[in-house]
């Protein structure tokens, strides 16, 4: 298959008009309507397929270093390859934390290793995710990983003080802090939202004003220091009205949204199966239509999968005992697909903006998030909005099998992704990691 020249016949680019695509050494070389066939080409028939740029996930957890039970950067790179990403961002909870540019470059090195995708280290804002003393941001900015996006993700950076620093300490090279929105002390012992079927169950609950105490000051201190704020996983309501006003003031606050918080609703926690606790909770229906109103407004700039993948004894347990997080990378696309396209709220040029262009200018990630056109690199997903599957976490590519889908029919299925020009999947079937190397190997020495 290292013929580095790919004809994809017919394909519907962003859900609309059928085009032939050829791929070359990485590149998109020609888009038309009919192109002819080359002897080198191999030749795919996307005919009944969606072509979309490679996905970019802003919001992964990769657990590697100190947790290679749960993921590594290569399992969690084939699961990303598997949902149709080409490039991902690694969270800093690793053990160590990726608060200084050792780490970082590790992480950076062991996705160049994968080569099933990008991989960009995101840096932890403060030492050891403690929230007490800054990490070495300009270290890691200047490191090898070029590390733009810093965050405590799992830990709210709650200290005020801390935060404002923070902010300002990486404006000075257009950084990013991207802040999970929790305040500690009205989450102590949370187990799920705070509503009416956390008190049928006698689950503590996660009222939405943590969240959304949090989300409102990070906005006035982003305004008091006229810098940018990111705002992770939101999940209320309240949330989205906060930033929905923010935004009308001008002050430059962006927000992301899950899969799982568009469509799962508190009334999963009935079941006490710890597969579906999550942090944020999942939230009420008119959360979620909320946030499905986000989305489609503007207000939510970007989708991320938080994939977040636990070892079994992690999850095979009670709920109380249970961790935090679920798998996201391999479902994300039909589940948006769900809750998002068959529902009529966006179109499929919406995804494509929503799932790769808007999380790669926001993060800094260059040479992706591009269109599908002629001279850009060749990150592309093709994706069959028809093909119909039950999930089961032994089909899935990641370490763990902690999905919320287990045992659902999605409908919807990434087919092919192409990687800087090479498949990293193919026809519905993940490639050998040795077959990638080599293909990357050949694109190289091709050059």
């Amino acid at each position: 298959m290292s013929t580095l020249t790919y004809l994809i016949r017919g394909a519907q680019i962003l859900g609309e008009a059928s085009k032939d695509i050829r791929i070359s050494h990485g590149y998109i070389k020609d888009i038309a309507d009919s192109l002819e066939e080359n002897a080198n080409d191999t030749v795919i028939d996307a005919s009944q397929y969606i072509a979309l740029p490679g996905l970019v996930d802003p919001h992964t957890h990769m657990r590697e270093p100190g947790r290679e039970d749960a993921e590594t950067v290569l399992s969690a790179s084939r699961a990303a390859a598997a949902g149709g990403y080409t490039s991902v961002s690694a969270m800093a909870n690793t053990s160590p934390v990726q608060d200084n540019a050792g780490v970082v470059e590790q992480v950076y090195r062991l996705g160049k290793e994968a080569g099933y995708c990008d991989v960009w280290p995101v840096g932890a804002v403060t030492e050891g995710l403690k929230g007490e003393h800054l990490a070495q941001l300009s270290a890691m900015a200047h490191s090898q990983a070029k590390v733009r996006v810093f965050s405590d993700d799992g830990v709210c950076v709650s200290d005020p003080l801390i935060m404002r620093r923070a902010l300002e300490y990486v404006k000075s090279f257009d950084g990013l802090i991207a802040q999970h929105a929790q305040e500690p002390r009205l989450t102590e012992g949370a187990q799920m939202h705070e509503g009416k079927v956390s008190a049928d169950i006698g689950l503590t609950g996660w009222p939405s004003v943590a969240e959304e105490a949090i989300v409102i000051r990070d906005c006035l201190l982003a305004k008091h220091i006229d810098t940018r704020v990111h705002e992770l996983h939101i999940s209320t309501r309240g949330s989205v009205e906060l930033i929905r006003w923010a935004k009308a003031q001008g002050i430059k606050v962006t927000a992301e949204v899950t899969p799982h918080h568009l469509t799962l609703e508190d009334e999963e926690a009935r079941s006490f199966d710890p597969r579906f606790k999550v942090n944020p909770p999942l939230r009420t229906r008119d959360d979620i239509e909320a946030l499905r109103e986000g989305v489609a407004d503007g207000t939510i700039d970007v989708i991320g999968t938080d994939h977040a993948p636990h070892p079994s004894e992690s999850k095979d347990c009670e709920w109380a005992a249970g961790a935090h997080g679920m798998l996201g990378l391999e479902t994300a696309l039909p589940v948006i697909q769900q809750a998002l396209i068959d529902t009529s709220i966006i179109k499929w040029k919406d995804i494509a903006r929503l799932m790769s262009y808007q999380p790669a200018k926001l993060y800094g990630i260059e040479d992706q998030g591009l269109p599908i056109e002629v001279g850009n690199p060749a990150h592309i997903c093709l994706y069959d909005p028809h093909y119909t599957w039950t999930v089961t976490s032994a089909m899935l590519h990641s370490k763990s099998t902690n999905t919320p889908w287990n045992e659902r029919s999605l409908q919807g299925k990434p087919m092919y992704t192409f990687y800087k020009g090479v498949p990293t999947l193919w026809n519905g079937k993940l490639r050998s990691h040795n077959d990638v190397l080599a293909d990357r190997k050949a694109l190289e020495e091709g050059k």
